[in-house]
């Protein structure tokens, strides 16, 4: 890592540094924009519930209802909606899947405008609950125009982020939304556990030990992350045509990571279990707004269940999706390969699907604590809301940095190599 980041100030990386001043002054406009208020607007006062994962992805940004408060969450949604539809569900977008380069740019297209059409309802609705209804529908669909071009020109940046920056320009302002709470979230536990019990030399040691533990324990999870991110199952695969055992010959390996779902599950999951705190909102019936508040929210027990339970049902069904075995198993057959000591076909999926529910399972579990600990950490504390430990936004945040080091690391090794190649 040292001696990637040594290389980067090299004479010979200048380009490369040239991207990385680029992709930050994209995001520093990201988070000035966070605090830019939609005019005829105030701060949110009320507890957001379900939608605190919006807030969260976007640095807060819903909070202070400003021209960001949408965030990428639309384009979000409409991109697992369009994976969902190329798997065999409608032949047009299952054809566009197979024609390469062209079908992807289509594909990326409409996947835009759908996120775009989101923005726009997603928007009239946070106009709707959040303003009142004393104002008049032009007031919403201004605010609602307002929130879809920001949602739109953050799309743009992200693009552009993606071609003269480093790394992927969505993910990293995902990112970025995230890593802008960070330090404020750190002032308030210091302020909780500290500042506040400074009366008595007792109190004050007691406080400084706690925020002390806090710090261990957050950073202790993220190794936890960094380790289960960067843990994979390594089938070994070998081909017909090959031999392992001829000079220079390497050993091929299918690679599955044990969380190859990602977030997608935990964010699936949140969407299921807040349609009935929308409806409750909508209908306003104090029976059900009642049963709601008690049995289908994050903090009761039966809530909390129900949303491992989606966790794991999605993590299996997105798995699956993404790594079909019939088709892995066709594929490699065709290709002349075949996994050592199982038979070509139908014995191949069956080995594939049993190593994938395996995985699964620790995946789920995985993501499952992570999702969980936050609504442990308020349950069993007395700090502030906006004080946690894990959680789907810090799993975001991991994956991202992991990804684009990795990606950075890789453009100056290519730089290394092609430098020393050309010398000689």
């Amino acid at each position: 890592m040292f001696k990637a980041m040594k290389e980067l100030f090299t004479s010979g990386n200048k380009d490369l540094r040239h991207r990385i001043y680029f992709t930050l002054a994209a995001l520093a406009i990201f988070i000035l924009g966070i605090n830019i208020r939609v005019p005829g607007t105030e701060d949110l006062t009320k507890d957001l519930g379900f939608l605190e994962l919006i807030n969260t992805l976007g640095g807060g940004a819903l909070k202070n209802f400003s021209i960001f408060a949408l965030g990428v969450m639309p384009y979000i949604t409409a991109s697992i909606i369009m994976q969902l539809l190329q798997m065999d569900i409608l032949p047009y977008f299952s054809e566009l899947r197979k024609q390469g380069h062209t079908g992807r740019q289509k594909i990326n297209q409409i996947t835009r405008y759908l996120g775009i059409a989101f923005a726009f309802i997603e928007g009239y609705f946070f106009a709707f609950a959040f303003i009142g209804k004393t104002s008049n529908p032009m007031q919403y669909l201004y605010i609602a125009t307002v929130l879809t071009a920001g949602t739109a020109l953050l799309l743009w940046m992200g693009d552009q982020i993606t071609q003269k920056g480093l790394g992927n320009g969505i993910s990293l302002i995902i990112m970025a939304g995230i890593v802008a709470t960070l330090p404020q979230m750190f002032i308030t536990a210091f302020n909780d556990l500290i500042l506040d019990n400074a009366a008595t030399t007792q109190t004050l040691a007691l406080g400084i030990i706690q925020f002390i533990l806090f710090i261990i324990v957050y950073f202790g999870i993220v190794i936890g992350m960094i380790f289960v991110q960067e843990s994979e199952r390594r089938i070994p695969i070998q081909y017909a045509n090959k031999s392992t055992s001829a000079y220079g010959a390497s050993q091929s390996f299918m690679p599955i990571k044990i969380n190859t779902a990602g977030v997608i599950p935990v964010i699936f999951a949140s969407s299921l279990l807040s349609i009935p705190s929308l409806l409750a909102q909508f209908i306003k019936n104090d029976a059900f707004s009642k049963i709601v508040g008690k049995y289908l929210t994050y903090t009761t027990p039966v809530g909390f269940i129900l949303y491992v339970v989606f966790i794991f049902f999605f993590a299996y069904f997105y798995t699956f999706i993404q790594l079909k075995p019939d088709e892995f198993a066709k594929n490699l057959q065709d290709n002349g390969g075949y996994i050592p000591g199982i038979r070509p076909g139908d014995e191949t999926k069956t080995y594939v699907t049993r190593i994938l529910s395996r995985l699964t399972v620790l995946g789920a579990a995985f993501l499952s604590i992570i999702a969980g600990l936050p609504i442990l950490f308020q349950k069993f504390t007395s700090l502030p809301t906006s004080v946690t430990i894990g959680g789907t936004g810090l799993l975001i945040v991991v994956g991202v940095a992991l990804e684009t080091y990795k990606q950075l690391e890789g453009s100056i090794l290519t730089r290394s190599y092609k430098r020393g190649y050309s010398r000689r």
